[in-house]
């Protein structure tokens, strides 16, 4: 597996987002798949739940349920899934899957959905519903937003991403590389580096349980920061381990909302809009082996 998976899937894992594909039928032709896989249920009161890629293009996952599996695979959001089995979210399974070859870049998310398919039986359709959404669009100052840094050539480095992520400070630290296209988020932060606004309304959806569909006309590529505190429904979206401490906020803070409008200049409206929806036929529990 490539590093640049390895590090969507564990941000994605911590509650911290970056963009990636969109998701795609599981049973396109001449889809990658791994050579061997085996997969067997978590055990019992197991804690912690990771995705990880090691060298030669292996997969390790760690407690995770499928319907976290398919998330990752297809970049979809836990809004966006529906039907199913009810053991979908409840059982986890733990995979080790190697490939003949190490794949090529971009190839781990296929790989998984190959394997979803081969031996979870797992078969699903698109549709697209009217649902309620958020508009992110301008506010009152217009398209004078002093909240949005606009990116300029050689303000951050461009990764490749065949070489992997660059390294992680350490807390406390700043970081040494800048890298251009990234978004990560925390429980109640934003950071990004050269983002265009429609990528921000991706990330958002995540945190607000709602699909956000950008609506500003601004095309550029920013550099942006939020803080906020979250409310009680985007504190059920958390996931922690059984055992972590439940995060602290300030109460006096912004709410997100009021933190995109005084941060960012812009606003989220609630509107409805066409929303696609990922709808589960069937998935089946796999042999172990």
């Amino acid at each position: 597996m490539r590093q640049t998976f390895m590090q969507r899937s564990v941000l994605l894992a911590l509650g911290l987002i970056t963009t990636g594909v969109a998701f795609g039928q599981a049973t396109q032709t001449a889809a990658p798949a791994f050579d061997v896989a085996s997969i067997k249920p978590a055990a019992p009161g197991q804690r912690g739940r990771m995705i990880r890629g090691m060298p030669g293009g292996r997969l390790n996952v760690t407690n995770m349920p499928l319907k976290e599996l398919i998330q990752l695979a297809y970049h979809v959001q836990p809004f966006q899934i529906t039907g199913g089995p009810p053991w979908l979210a409840s059982e986890s399974w733990d995979i080790v899957a190697k490939p003949d070859a190490d794949p090529g870049p971009n190839q781990m998310p296929l790989m998984l959905q190959s394997l979803l398919a081969d031996r979870f039986a797992f078969k699903f359709h698109k549709e697209t519903r009217e649902l309620p959404v958020y508009a992110l669009v301008l506010g009152k100052q217009g398209d004078k937003t002093p909240g949005l840094t606009e990116s300029k050539p050689g303000s951050c480095t461009q990764i490749d991403p065949a070489a992997g992520p660059p390294p992680m400070p350490a807390p406390g630290q700043k970081p040494t590389v800048k890298p251009c296209g990234r978004i990560m988020m925390g429980f109640n932060t934003l950071d990004a580096t050269a983002q265009t606004l429609d990528q921000l309304a991706t990330v958002l959806s995540r945190t607000l349980g709602r699909t956000v569909i950008d609506k500003t006309g601004l095309t550029g590529k920013y550099d942006m920061h939020l803080e906020w505190t979250p409310d009680e429904s985007q504190m059920s979206r958390i996931q922690l381990p059984p055992d972590a401490p439940k995060p602290t906020f300030d109460p006096a803070g912004p709410s997100i909302f009021t933190a995109v409008q005084e941060q960012l200049g812009l606003k989220l409206e609630s509107q409805k809009g066409p929303v696609e929806v990922f709808v589960i036929d069937h998935a089946e529990k796999p042999a172990e082996n």
